[in-house]
C-alpha cells in the first residue's frame, strides 16, 4: 500500500498514511461501465403519448360490405371517416396511423423496464476498483484533469468540512494547484450536439473535482457546490458514477481524513 500526503487547509503537508486495502483493487473497466450504465438506467421516466392521441375523432368505418352508406364501389379509399363536423372536415380520415393528425403506429411505452439490472457484488467491485482508479495518475489525466504535484487520490484534514463559504474552499483548492481544474470546467468550448442547443444547455459541463466528505448536512456541502463542476457527496452515499462520471474511473477526487479511515472500516 503506497503512502499519500495529508494537506493542510494552508496547502502544507500535515502528515503521511498508508491507503487502505480497498485502493488496491484491479481496475476493471467493463465492471465499471456496466456499473455506471445501471445507475444512469434507474433514472429513466417512463414515457409515452395519451391512448387517445390521434384517435379522439369521430371517425367511423363505414367501408364493411352491408353497412348503411357503405363505400363500396364508390372509387373511395375504405378508412374511418369523420361525420357531423363542419363541411370540410366531414369525411375526411382520421383515428389511424398514416394520415394526417392521426396516431402513431408503435409509440413509445410508459410500461417498458428500462433500467439495467446488476448483481450487488459487481455493484460493490465496481465501486472498489474505482477507488483504486483514483491513484492511477494516467488514468486521471486521461480524463482532462489538472493537478500540481499532489499525490493521488488527495486526502486533507478534517478541518475541510467545516468550511462553509465558497471563497474558503477555492482558496483551498488554489493552494494545492487544483484552481485549474475548476477553469477548465468553465470552458465553454464544447457545444452541445443535438436539440439541446435550444432548450438552454447549448454547452456541455465538464466534471471537475468531487469532494467525499464523512457524512450529511456539513457546511462544505453547501459551499463547494457553487463551483463549475464540482460535486460533493457522503461516504455512505458514494457510487461508481460519481467517481467514473460516463463510465471513465480515474476522477479528481478530495478525500478528509475521516473518509479515508471510514473506508477502511467499510473495506
Amino acid at each position: 500500500m503506497a503512502e499519500v500526503n495529508v494537506y493542510k487547509l494552508d496547502g502544507s503537508v500535515a502528515s503521511k498514511i498508508k491507503l487502505p486495502k480497498v485502493f488496491d483493487t484491479p481496475y476493471r473497466p467493463r465492471i465499471i461501465e456496466r456499473a455506471v450504465l445501471a445507475a444512469d438506467s434507474a433514472t429513466i421516466q417512463g414515457k409515452g403519448p395519451n391512448h387517445k392521441s390521434g384517435r379522439d375523432y369521430t371517425a367511423v368505418y363505414i367501408g364493411r360490405r352491408g353497412s348503411p352508406n357503405a363505400l363500396m364501389n364508390k372509387g373511395i379509399a375504405r378508412k374511418p371517416r369523420t361525420k357531423n363536423r363542419r363541411h370540410l372536415l366531414e369525411g375526411m380520415v382520421r383515428g389511424i396511423p398514416g394520415v394526417v393528425g392521426g396516431a402513431r403506429a408503435h409509440p413509445p411505452k410508459p410500461w417498458q423496464i428500462a433500467k439495467e439490472e446488476i448483481n450487488k457484488k459487481e455493484r460493490l467491485l465496481a465501486l472498489q476498483s474505482a477507488l483504486a482508479a483514483l491513484t492511477n495518475k494516467k488514468l486521471v489525466e486521461k480524463r482532462g484533469h489538472k493537478f500540481g504535484e499532489v499525490t493521488l487520490p488527495v486526502i486533507c484534514v478534517d478541518d475541510l468540512e467545516k468550511l462553509s463559504k465558497t471563497k474558503d474552499v477555492l482558496a483551498f483548492l488554489n493552494k494545492l494547484g487544483l484552481d485549474n481544474d475548476i477553469e477548465r470546467a468553465k470552458d465553454k468550448k464544447n457545444i452541445r450536439a443535438g436539440k439541446g442547443k435550444m432548450r438552454g444547455r447549448k454547452y456541455k459541463r465538464a466534471k471537475s473535482v468531487l469532494f467525499v466528505v464523512s457524512k450529511e448536512k456539513l457546511p462544505v456541502q453547501k459551499s463547494a457546490r457553487n463551483l463549475e463542476g464540482v460535486d460533493i457527496v457522503a461516504l455512505k452515499n458514494l457510487s461508481a458514477r460519481d467517481l467514473a462520471p460516463a463510465g471513465q474511473a480515474g476522477r479528481l477526487t478530495v478525500l478528509t481524513k475521516e473518509a479515508v479511515d471510514a473506508l477502511a472500516k467499510k473495506f
